[in-house]
C-alpha cells in the first residue's frame, strides 16, 4: 500500500461518527471523568506522544457495527482536551494499546477514536476539523514529508476513544498510546498544505449519519459546495454491509468525478474498499469553489427487509487547498457549529480561538433514491 494511500484511508473513513460527535444524546448524563491524558514531544523522531490511561474495560459481547452504534448512542464518551505543541506539519501516526505493564494488547478492543481540532472548521460541513481517526483494523500511516496537515502551537484539539472489550475478560489497566508524527518549520521544500475531507451522504451534525436500508438497490446522496478550490489528492471511503460504492459527482455537469468500490463476499458483507490517488504535485482532481458536487451511496441489501439505521456512506481523503486564507473561520455563534461542539461537550460561550479568515461560503442539500 502507497504512503499517502495509507494516510487517506486511515485518515477519518475507519471510524463511524467521523464528522459527528461521539455517540451520546444531548440528554446523555455525564459519566465519570476519563483517566488522565499525557502529551509528550520526541523531537528526534519528530513525533507528539499522547498517552490515555489507565481504562477500566468491562468484557461486552460481540456484536455488529449497526448493534454497538445503537447500543452507545445513550452514552457519554468523554472528550479529553489537550493542545498541539509544535509547529509544523502533522502527517501521520502509530498506535498501540498496552497493560500498565507495557504488554500489548488486542487493539480489537479499541472500535475508534476521532480528534477533532478546535481552531480549524471542515471543508463541507459547519462542524470543528476531524483531525484524524483510526479503527481497530487501521495501520499505523505515514505520508511523505513533501504534503502534510499544517499545526501551529496552541492549537486546541481533543481525542475521543469508543472501546468495546470481546476478549473475554475485564481490563482494568488498559492505556492507548499515540504517536502523531509531524514535519518541522524548517522542512525545505515546504510540504504542499493539506487538509482532510469528509463528504458523508447523510450527516446530521451533532447527531449520527446511520441511515436505514431498504431491500434490493437504493441510493443516497448530499450536495455541496466547497468554499475554497483546490485539488483532491486521494480519497477513500466508508461502507457497511451491502454497500456497493461511492462516487463524487459533478451535480451541474452530472459527471462522475471518482468512486470508490466495496470488496464484497458472495454475502454481500463489505471486506475492504478501494482508493484513489490523483497525485501530490502538479496533479490532482481539481474542485471549484462554489460549484456544486454530489456524494452518491450505492447499496444493494439481499435480505428482503429494511435493515434499520444499518448504513453509513462517506468518502474522505485529502484536500490542497489553493488559498489557505480563504478558508472559512469556526464561528461559535452558527447555530449548526453549535450543535457539533454540544455533541464534543464544548460550551459554546467559550474556549474557542479563531486561526482562519475567509468567509462561509459552503451549503448542501440531502436526497434519497431507490
Amino acid at each position: 500500500m502507497s504512503l499517502v494511500s495509507s494516510f487517506v484511508i486511515a485518515s477519518l473513513l475507519a471510524v463511524g461518527p467521523a464528522a459527528g460527535g461521539p455517540p451520546a444524546g444531548p440528554s446523555a448524563p455525564r459519566g465519570p471523568a476519563p483517566p488522565p491524558l499525557r502529551v509528550t514531544v520526541d523531537s528526534s523522531d519528530h513525533e507528539v506522544v499522547i498517552t490515555s490511561g489507565p481504562w477500566k474495560l468491562k468484557n461486552m459481547p460481540p456484536m455488529d457495527d449497526a448493534a454497538m452504534m445503537a447500543m452507545h448512542m445513550g452514552e457519554d464518551v468523554p472528550v479529553q482536551r489537550f493542545e498541539w505543541p509544535v509547529e509544523g506539519w502533522f502527517r501521520g501516526f502509530k498506535w498501540e494499546i498496552v497493560d500498565g505493564k507495557g504488554h500489548t494488547l488486542p487493539r480489537r478492543v479499541m472500535h475508534h477514536l476521532i480528534m477533532v481540532n478546535f481552531d480549524r472548521r471542515q471543508l463541507v460541513y459547519d462542524a470543528v476539523e476531524r483531525l484524524m481517526g483510526a479503527g481497530s483494523e487501521t495501520d499505523d500511516a505515514t505520508v511523505p514529508k513533501t504534503i502534510g496537515v499544517p499545526m501551529t502551537p496552541g492549537t486546541q484539539l481533543g481525542m475521543y476513544v469508543l472501546w468495546h472489550n470481546e476478549t473475554g475478560q475485564d481490563l482494568d489497566d488498559v492505556y492507548l498510546k499515540l504517536s502523531l508524527v509531524w514535519t518541522p518549520k524548517n522542512q525545505n521544500p515546504r510540504p504542499v498544505n493539506s487538509l482532510p475531507i469528509y463528504m458523508d451522504v447523510n450527516l446530521t451534525i451533532g447527531g449520527t449519519n446511520t441511515f436505514d436500508v431498504p431491500p434490493g438497490k437504493s441510493t443516497k446522496a448530499y450536495e455541496f459546495t466547497l468554499p475554497v478550490s483546490g485539488r483532491l489528492l486521494g480519497v477513500g471511503g466508508h461502507l457497511h454491509d451491502y454497500g456497493v460504492m461511492v462516487k463524487l459527482m459533478d451535480a451541474e455537469s452530472g459527471k462522475e468525478l471518482t468512486q470508490v468500490v466495496a470488496k464484497r463476499d458472495s454475502a454481500g458483507k463489505v471486506l475492504g474498499i478501494s482508493r484513489k490517488l490523483f497525485g501530490v504535485t502538479g496533479r490532482g482532481l481539481k474542485l471549484e469553489a462554489g460549484h456544486h458536487y454530489r456524494v452518491v451511496a450505492e447499496y444493494d441489501n439481499p435480505t428482503g427487509k429494511t435493515i434499520p439505521s444499518g448504513a453509513m456512506a462517506s468518502m474522505v481523503g485529502l484536500f490542497a487547498p489553493d488559498d489557505m486564507s480563504k478558508l472559512p473561520p469556526v464561528d461559535p455563534t452558527d447555530p449548526t457549529m453549535q450543535k457539533d461542539l454540544a455533541s464534543l461537550q464544548v460550551p459554546v460561550s467559550g474556549g474557542m480561538h479563531d486561526h482562519h479568515g475567509g468567509q462561509h461560503g459552503t451549503h448542501g442539500t440531502s436526497n434519497d433514491e431507490q
